[in-house]
């Protein structure tokens, strides 16, 4: 013991052992991280295990491969869009004034929730079964926009199907490349959102 130790002072508080729940989550909130600021090649167990603290083998053991971890990392991704896609039709059907407000959900998704590099990336590996879960969410948003807009049950049908293609198309290629083009029309980050939100009443 030195003279200058403490023999009361407290031993160091012990580090918590994470579940492998913990671990996991931990795990894909920062692959999903990666994926937004690197793009799929970012999504690797060597750089995902040195971003948490913990070993290569260790999330061999709690994914198997770089290929579940991607695949598990897909899955949570494509539920937080159903997610956002279910929170715009409880708007709709809750305001009839929130038609707008569908498409800064939907660009917000795509943007800030990293739908869009999710996207391109399920298209680029060929890998559209992880989509599936969105369907049924897709679907719901269109009645919920089609009750708001017609005015009686015998109104003809609008164009609710075209509108969501039109504004999801946008914010993807927004997300994707919006920043250079952009830059090179001279027109601010909004400037997209701004022309979604003009369109979408000729399609109601």
């Amino acid at each position: 013991m030195t003279a200058n130790s403490d023999p009361q002072a407290d031993p160091a508080p012990r580090r918590r052992r994470r579940s492998p729940e913990e671990a996991r989550a931990q795990a894909l909130v920062c692959a999903r991280r990666r994926l937004i600021a690197y793009g799929p090649r970012g999504v690797t167990l060597q750089a995902v295990a040195g971003d948490i603290g913990v070993t290569h083998g260790n999330l061999i053991h709690h994914f198997g491969s770089a290929a579940q971890l991607q695949s598990a990392l897909m899955g949570v991704m494509v539920r937080d869009l159903a997610s956002a896609l279910q929170v715009a039709v409880a708007r709709l059907r809750s305001d009839g004034d929130a038609a707008k407000s569908v498409v800064e959900i939907v660009f917000d998704a795509f943007n800030q929730g990293g739908a869009a590099q999710l996207a391109a990336w399920i298209a680029l590996s060929n890998r559209y079964e992880h989509l599936e879960p969105v369907r049924d969410a897709v679907r719901d948003l269109v009645s919920a926009l089609d009750e708001q807009v017609r005015a009686t049950p015998d109104d003809p049908p609008r164009h609710i199907s075209s509108a969501l293609l039109l504004i999801s198309l946008c914010a993807f290629g927004d997300a994707i490349i919006g920043g250079p083009l952009r830059d090179m029309l001279g027109r601010d980050r909004d400037s997209v959102r701004r022309i979604a939100i003009h369109l979408l009443p000729t399609f109601l």
